[in-house]
């Protein structure tokens, strides 16, 4: 209805007024019909056009509907699932030892255009440490990921209630930890934020930050942003400030998109480029499976919310463990172009509570160098 008024009063507003004088006056019908009549017809073209573009836009900025998988035009299910109590799957992928006969339970939260299977901690792991300290992983596809239903109400404590009623269903017990990366990072912050009762310790790998979270100062904010790739900055703005035209943005031809769903090489420095051939060869195994639902229920809608308006910021939150029962551990690296080191540092300053690691000469791809889960996981875990 918003949008069929919006035409009306488009219409209307190009619309030239009544000529004065009509019906016989001397300087009326004969001097101001034939201009009338010309402008008449140049309103009604303006307004067809109007309307029309209107129209184009509002259909080219709509996302098509989700394959969903299993159902009769949509990509087969071949992973074990679990279903939510909103009739939704999570669809999910298990590492390490058996669940059963595991000492430590970890729900691991993978990344943007990311799916269970890029679980790193769990896939870098040596088999040897995950046999003495008994662990066990479970990855999962956040929805509409990979084989998890999409979530078209998703919020942020929304995702923090399905991790709670994933682990709930797995038989996971009152307390586990969680291990989230890049975007599953900043996920992971709402955990901390709506279920910190179920958290027996936290990880956060180089973890999302949002450019509008106040509380934050304006020159780390702004010099962050302004060191993003060009098109990163405004496809990031489009999220924030115009979220219906996310889908649109990323998928017209007229300017660069977002890096990240283009997958593009420019945000990787040193270390990241001698990591990401062995990343992307392990990875060509199941990329197509990560946004097979559609690109909108899962990276765009990915964007929206973790650049949108939140509620809370970290720096609202208060220490889960105050009697040291767990830990939280941030992890940074300050070569990183996809997550700016200095805003990590902030969070760090005035959440006392966070053991914050900071890796020098390191990129977003750190966690998969040779022994960085290890100590990641130990970390986590309090062993040695």
């Amino acid at each position: 209805m918003l949008f069929i008024g919006f035409l009306a009063w488009a219409y209307q507003v190009v619309q030239p007024p009544p000529p004065p004088n009509i019906g016989g006056s001397s300087d009326g019908p004969l001097i101001m019909a034939p201009c009338y009549k010309f402008s008449g017809i140049l309103g009604t073209t303006l307004a067809v056009l109007v309307v029309g573009f209107l129209a184009w836009a509002y259909q080219v900025s709509q996302p098509p509907p989700p394959k969903i998988c299993g159902s009769p035009n949509g990509p087969p299910i071949t992973a074990p699932r679990i279903k939510l109590r909103d009739g939704r799957h999570l669809a999910y992928k298990e590492h390490g030892v058996p669940k059963d006969d595991s000492k430590y339970k970890i729900i691991f939260v993978h990344g943007f255009t990311s799916c269970r299977h890029d679980a790193v901690v769990a896939d870098t792991l040596s088999p040897d440490i995950v046999k003495e300290l008994g662990i066990y992983i479970v990855s999962f596809d956040r929805p509409g990921y990979g084989e998890s239903d999409p979530d078209p109400n998703r919020t942020l404590k929304s995702i923090a209630l399905d991790i709670e009623e994933f682990a709930d269903q797995l038989g996971l017990g009152s307390k586990f930890y969680v291990v989230g990366y890049s975007m599953g990072g900043q996920i992971t912050w709402n955990c901390l934020k709506y279920i910190p009762h179920r958290l027996a310790g936290i990880a956060l790998l180089a973890p999302v930050v949002n450019y509008w979270w106040p509380g934050f100062p304006a020159n780390i904010t702004a010099e962050a942003y302004s060191q993003m790739k060009l098109e990163d900055q405004w496809a990031l703005r489009v999220a924030h400030y115009t979220p219906w035209l996310t889908y649109w943005w990323n998928t017209q031809r007229w300017f660069p998109i977002c890096s990240a769903i283009s997958r593009s090489l420019h945000n990787f420095l040193k270390q990241d480029k001698e990591l990401l051939t062995k990343l992307l060869d392990n990875k060509d195994n199941y990329v197509a499976q990560v946004r097979q639902q559609g690109e909108y229920e899962s990276v765009h809608r990915d964007l929206n919310i973790a650049y949108g308006s939140w509620e809370y910021t970290p720096l609202d939150l208060q220490n889960p463990f105050p009697n040291n029962e767990g830990s939280v551990h941030l992890w940074q690296g300050d070569d990183d172009l996809f997550v700016n080191v200095a805003q990590q540092r902030f969070i760090a300053q005035n959440l006392p509570w966070i053991h914050y690691h900071e890796l020098t000469g390191s990129g977003h791809l750190f966690p998969h160098a040779d022994g960085m889960s290890e100590t990641i996981i130990k970390s986590l875990l309090g062993v040695k």
